[in-house]
């Protein structure tokens, strides 16, 4: 009996879309880099070596690869800041932690777990899900008796 591949296919054609790996860790550096940037004005290497969880050695080298690919300003031994290109990366990708988080606190998904689920999807959906995930917020919102209902359950 032969089975239907879609399934397959859809996976296969997931994993070539990108660079998966390195997708994911770009982001993840841009986005603690912003968020040290917002609080102290720049970000260090060994700040990022703590939110990371990996060595100063493996930031410093990312740090040279995100700056050879024009998503900051790096100098060793200075404070690291984001360019325009670094910094839309990483706002695109806290307004789909913050959406996924929405959504989350309203289904009603305690604060530490919806965090941690944010942090996995915010990388893997497409700009256009996060768009219609938005839309739905908004009607969500406008809509409160439907919010209400739900939490009933």
């Amino acid at each position: 009996m032969k089975k239907d591949t879609k399934r397959l296919d859809s996976i296969k054609a997931a994993n070539q879309s990108i660079d998966r790996k390195t997708h994911i860790r770009r982001e993840d550096y841009l986005e603690i880099i912003s968020e040290l940037v917002g609080l102290k004005g720049y970000a260090t290497t060994l700040d990022i070596s703590r939110h990371m969880n990996v060595s100063p050695p493996s930031v410093t080298k990312m740090l040279q690869k995100l700056d050879k690919d024009g998503y900051l300003e790096y100098e060793k031994y200075h404070g690291i800041n984001l360019t325009s290109k670094g910094n839309q990366v990483a706002e695109v990708i806290r307004q789909k932690h913050s959406t996924l988080l929405e959504i989350f606190e309203i289904l009603g998904i305690k604060k530490d777990i919806a965090n941690q689920d944010a942090e996995g999807m915010e990388h893997y959906l497409n700009p256009k899900t996060i768009k219609i995930l938005r839309k739905f917020l908004g009607f969500l919102k406008s809509n409160p008796k439907i919010i209400d209902e739900f939490n009933e359950f």
